[in-house]
């Protein structure tokens, strides 16, 4: 028996290849590849120097993310997509080439008042529909002209915003008006401009500017919920995988698993998966959610436990101890997984606990 637990595989030639499409779908911008969350669970170190020839920039969230690649090696500028939170932050963002961007007058102000070891470049956050955080576009031309009297900052300043429904390409306006009020906040002030995520990049060419963020669709997921990463030329970078690690006679009208949810209407076999939500496998995720073993589409049967699930094989069922069972990746795509679940494919990846080891197959 060679039953082991959760497993995610993960491609990094997938990720190399899911760049390239970004870059194609930009041939004229340059790309700064999203590495935040583990590189959405995909392993951010990993990632990050599987891409150091392919990126011009990366991007992370928070400041311990940035910190973790430059003690990894990690040498391409890191864009703070958050920015700063403090003044020690600060300082080692201008030694250690980290971008920041400053969406706040707490940011700005602690800008003005800390002298700096070496200069340091700003992105400027403007808050063009989004509502989380930035500058609003009127205030823009006063911001610009406080940061050119700063001499620890690189002159001109750049600019970025983030799009709320770029995900929704049917739902234009929104997007359109959102592109239309940062280019009015920015047109000859800023060196250099960054607005799209990856619905930017897929769906709004208009949108595309000095600089690209794709972040999901760097590992295959497409971020239209109706849609899967192949139908963009995406590969799937991770196949999250377990095992079988029991088969059970099962008769009709018997309860399978925690509070008896799911009652067979007849005489079958149950598989038992060692995956469940303490390996990041969704609680939540309803009998009838797919998974794949020995090439076929098995339904989930019961909730699912801290460290294992069940699933329906079928009366006729060969399926043996130790098979492998896909719960997403290559035939099985997350985003269909999501849709089971009523979530979004991003949250699949991102949220796998330390427990599934991460394995590079190429």
């Amino acid at each position: 028996m060679d039953a082991r637990g959760a497993v995610a595989r993960i491609s990094l030639e997938a990720i190399r290849h899911n760049l390239n499409v970004a870059r194609q779908q930009a041939p004229n911008a340059k790309a700064v590849a999203v590495v935040k969350a583990n590189a959405y669970g995909h392993g951010d170190l990993t990632v990050a120097a599987a891409l150091e020839q392919d990126a011009d920039m990366f991007a992370v969230a928070r400041f311990e993310e940035a910190q973790r690649l430059r003690a990894g090696g990690i040498q391409l500028p890191i864009l703070l997509l958050e920015g700063f939170f403090n003044i020690p932050q600060l300082e080692y963002a201008a030694r250690h080439d980290f971008h920041v961007c400053v969406h706040s007058h707490d940011q700005l102000a602690a800008l003005e008042r800390t002298p700096l070891s070496a200069p340091i470049t700003v992105w400027v956050k403007i808050d063009s529909g989004m509502h989380r955080v930035g500058f609003a576009p009127e205030e823009a031309e006063t911001v610009f002209s406080r940061l050119a009297e700063l001499p620890a900052v690189v002159q001109p300043v750049n600019a970025m915003t983030h799009f709320a429904r770029a995900d929704e390409p049917d739902n234009r306006a929104v997007t359109d008006e959102q592109i239309a009020s940062f280019k009015a906040a920015t047109q000859g002030r800023v060196k250099h401009t960054a607005l799209c995520n990856s619905a930017g990049v897929l769906a709004f060419p208009d949108a595309h500017a000095d600089f690209i963020r794709p972040g999901v669709m760097l590992y295959g997921i497409t971020p239209f919920g109706d849609q899967q990463g192949t139908d963009f030329g995406l590969r799937p970078a991770m196949n999250f995988t377990t095992t079988l690690l029991a088969v059970r006679e099962h008769k009709a009208g018997e309860p399978v698993g925690y509070a008896g949810s799911w009652v067979s209407p007849r005489d079958t076999r149950i598989g038992v998966i060692a995956v469940g939500y303490g390996d990041g496998y969704p609680r939540m995720a309803p009998a009838g959610t797919p998974v794949l073993i020995n090439g076929r589409r098995v339904p989930l049967a019961g909730r699912v436990s801290m460290d294992m699930a069940t699933v329906d094989l079928g009366p006729d069922a060969t399926d043996k101890v130790g098979d492998e069972v896909l719960l997403w990746g290559d035939g099985l795509a997350a985003e269909e997984v999501a849709r089971h679940v009523g979530t979004i494919a991003y949250e699949l990846v991102t949220r796998m606990t330390a427990r599934p080891r991460l394995e590079y197959v190429d």
